[in-house]
């Protein structure tokens, strides 16, 4: 399973590539804005930065609705470095979109997925990413995990996962991690404080400390 950080801050991104196991990055324009990054100049720069980085895919995602406005702007996006990988929402000018952009070669990122007849037409499209956002699911009292199980089942049998990934998006805790590598997710991409998470245990910590005890007695 590959790790994709969620987020578009350099800072954050820089730590999560030193850990060594980061593979890609995932944004959107409100965390775009989080950071303070506004208009098309600074946007399409702050990805170029991001690309520096890391060497693994970056999702970088429209922000129109229609057909003609996802194509005209996915291939800016597209020209800006070749590991960006266009995200479009799930609407039917994106699935329309996303199978012009399989078309020609450009890699897609289907997002705002949140159920699994979504998944398949994201796949049938051409997608190279379908993206379920569990945690979100999770706050509508579904769990977001079972959907990602039931998705890679599908992709199972109709043999959907050769061309489409299944990235778990809306990552909240590490236990969702966990869980969504258990039920089939071929990428989860999480704020750091999620990847960092799974560091964690007190058992850890309890035998680090009897160990760094015992050493001074030698």
């Amino acid at each position: 399973m590959k790790f994709f950080i969620d987020t578009a801050n350099l800072a954050q991104i820089k730590e999560a590539h030193e850990l060594g196991i980061l593979d890609g990055v995932t944004t959107n324009p409100s965390l775009m804005a989080k950071e303070g990054i506004s208009g098309a100049d600074n946007i399409a720069k702050h990805y170029q930065d991001i690309c520096d980085i890391v060497d693994g895919p970056v999702s970088a995602e429209v922000l129109s609705t229609d057909f003609a406005g996802i194509i005209e702007e996915g291939q800016k996006l597209k020209a800006l470095h070749p590991n960006i990988v266009v995200k479009v929402p799930m609407i039917k000018d994106g699935i329309k979109a996303i199978k012009w952009f399989s078309e020609n070669n450009i890699k897609t990122n289907c997002t705002l997925v949140f159920s699994a007849g979504q998944a398949i037409l994201a796949a049938k499209a051409g997608a190279t990413y379908v993206s379920p956002f569990i945690g979100r699911i999770d706050d509508s009292n579904w769990d977001g995990v079972d959907l990602i199980a039931q998705i890679a089942h599908i992709y199972g049998v109709q043999q959907f996962e050769a061309k489409t990934k299944i990235l778990a998006a809306s990552i909240r805790t590490p236990l969702h991690i966990v869980k969504c590598a258990e039920a089939g997710a071929d990428v989860v991409t999480c704020p750091l404080s999620s990847i960092l998470g799974l560091l964690k245990h007190p058992l850890t910590d309890l035998g680090l400390a009897q160990f760094l005890e015992d050493a001074k007695k030698l």
